[in-house]
């Protein structure tokens, strides 16, 4: 050490470096001597890897220099994930379904009531018409106008980001949530179609046939209803696309196709539910064919299908977008 002045006359201490191979007792490190990073860890034996490899519900994973990841967790099966998403929308939506239940079914009442003194007492495929037309109506009305809304609301809200962001294929959110809402179409349908048919007089013998027509008319719907909603750039336009599509299906469904003019036929062809009001209408004739009966409901399962694709992929749009 050695002293040293300053300019303002003080003095200030120096210390030169001596190298460490100067001092006593002390020697310079080896340049060939393994240098011990804190970050690495012993290398597992053969024996603890094939082990490690054999667990797979581990939560961590070895990464880079041996620092411990988390697993990222294996996609759940398409029927546990649908199961989840449909009980969550369904007890979601009990607080509202008795409203629901009974404007859907009260309008396709007032309807049927109100053509009754209309059609014709023996007409009794027109009045088969009506009251496929009114029960369908109600598949409709939740399928189209409510599915259409609520996809509206989770899109603009932001909720569809939490589902995508569950190892859940988009699929069952779709079909978990098309599902909850046609469930509570279900009772209507059943108190349309008995009312109905009672008031017009027509046989109650062919109504099994409401089970297949209902379900596949609510798989083409919801399907429709989805897509609608997860496409509409805001809720708004949601809410008036379903709406619409519900009057289409009512006005279209409800009048007997030979009581449209030219165009009005070709617009019904174009819509799907009308297979299903078809189909259902033949249930209440003597002379069923069961071969257009058939032909209708599998364009109705065809339609539903493109449908409930489109909404996936529209739903995988929103997670990129």
């Amino acid at each position: 050490m050695t002293v040293v002045p300053d300019a303002r006359g003080t003095t200030m201490n120096v210390v030169r470096s001596v190298p460490v191979a100067n001092l006593p007792g002390l020697t310079a490190p080896d340049a060939t001597a393994p240098r011990t990073d804190p970050l690495s860890r012993a290398e597992p034996s053969a024996d603890q890897s094939s082990g490690d490899q054999s667990s797979g519900d581990q939560a961590l994973s070895t990464g880079p220099a041996g620092l411990m990841l988390p697993r990222i967790p294996a996609a759940t099966g398409f029927g546990t994930a649908f199961g989840a998403v449909y009980r969550g929308q369904l007890a979601r939506s009990k607080v509202g379904r008795i409203p629901l239940l009974f404007v859907a079914s009260f309008q396709s009442i007032g309807i049927l009531v109100l053509l009754r003194g209309i059609l014709d007492v023996g007409d009794n495929a027109a009045a088969g018409q009506v009251v496929a037309g009114s029960t369908v109506l109600v598949v409709a009305f939740v399928a189209l106008n409510l599915l259409a809304q609520r996809f509206g609301a989770l899109r603009a809200a932001g909720a569809l980001d939490y589902y995508l962001t569950l190892p859940i294929p988009p699929a069952a959110v779709v079909l978990g949530t098309a599902a909850s809402y046609a469930t509570f179409a279900a009772p209507g349908t059943l108190v349309t179609a008995v009312f109905g048919s009672l008031l017009y007089g027509l046989s109650l013998s062919g109504l099994w046939l409401l089970a297949p027509v209902v379900l596949l008319s609510g798989v083409c719907l919801s399907g429709i209803g989805a897509a609608v909603g997860l496409l509409a750039p805001r809720p708004e336009l949601a809410t008036i696309a379903g709406q619409l599509g519900m009057s289409i299906v009512l006005f279209l469904g409800v009048i007997p196709a030979d009581r449209l003019p030219e165009v009005g036929r070709l617009a019904r062809d174009a819509l799907p539910s009308t297979y299903a009001v078809d189909a259902l209408a033949a249930a209440f004739q003597r002379d069923v064919n069961w071969t257009t009966v058939v032909a209708d409901l599998a364009v109705c399962a065809a339609v539903g299908v493109g449908a409930l694709a489109i909404a996936v992929l529209a739903l995988r749009r929103v997670g990129t977008s």
